[in-house]
């Protein structure tokens, strides 16, 4: 569905990407962690060619997306739903009417048929009440939730995620993780999510790729990348106490 073909990509003199190469497959939630400065927005935008490789390809769907422009390009985007990181909502329009924005500027449905997608919509992502509020009226748990309605309404084939749980309390992290895995199971979506949180990562993931310094050093399902001994993965998921217990709490006993 998604294949990376070698894809290198140079920003302000340092390589970003470095020859990264890899396949996401149809109904896969596809996992990319990895430090701050990885790579992992990058790689997401190369997707919808919102970037363009330096060298190497990236194909959708059999179509070289890299190499996509104009009409063709947007036809290719029309495939993608994206949750930007901090859920992106226009301040100045109501809940419902941002769920609605993809479906008054992308199709000729009529209103009614708007109006009855965005309820529905509203109401799998747990906001059914909330549609006339605006989105400084909601906290930000909420306002992923929007984005997410948002991101699926026109049930796109692809939803990229970019640090879903990012800002979030725990119990709230989780309950978007859960609309995820909803999501792809009542849509059948495939999804493509970057994330600093294993916690979020080893829930949902179908598989796990961990981009260091420009490379993907480990690409596993859950159960194999936890028991990995790269030493890039041992440290970012002793780093979140995943594996071992952190120093602080070795040092109090």
């Amino acid at each position: 569905m998604i294949r990376f073909d070698n894809v290198t990509k140079v920003l302000g003199g340092r390589t970003i990407l470095n020859r990264v190469s890899f396949a996401i497959e149809e109904g896969d939630v596809f996992v990319i962690v990895g430090p701050s400065g990885a790579g992992k927005s990058v790689t997401l935008k190369h997707m919808v060619h919102l970037m363009t490789p330096d060298d190497g390809a990236v194909y959708v769907d059999g179509v070289c997306i890299s190499a996509t422009f104009g009409a063709s390009l947007e036809r290719v985007r029309e495939r993608f739903g994206y949750l930007f990181q901090g859920g992106a909502l226009l301040a100045w329009l109501s809940v419902a009417e941002n769920v609605a924005l993809p479906l008054r500027e992308k199709t000729a449905m009529d209103e009614e048929e708007i109006q009855a997608l965005v309820r529905s919509t509203l109401e799998l992502v747990g906001l059914a009440d909330d549609g006339s509020k605006m989105p400084s009226e909601i906290s930000g748990g909420m306002c992923k939730r929007a984005g997410l309605a948002r991101a699926i309404v026109r049930n796109p084939k692809i939803v990229l995620y970019d640090e879903p749980t990012s800002g979030l309390d725990p119990v709230t992290a989780r309950h978007i993780d859960r609309l995820i895995d909803r999501t792809r199971e009542e849509h059948e979506i495939t999804s493509v999510v970057v994330t600093h949180d294993l916690h979020s990562a080893l829930s949902i993931g179908s598989r796990i790729a961990m981009l260091y310094e420009g490379e993907i050093v480990e690409l596993a399902t859950p159960e194999e990348f936890i028991r990995s001994r790269q030493p890039a993965v041992r440290d970012f998921l002793d780093s979140q106490y995943i594996t071992r217990r952190g120093e602080w709490e070795r040092n109090s006993r």
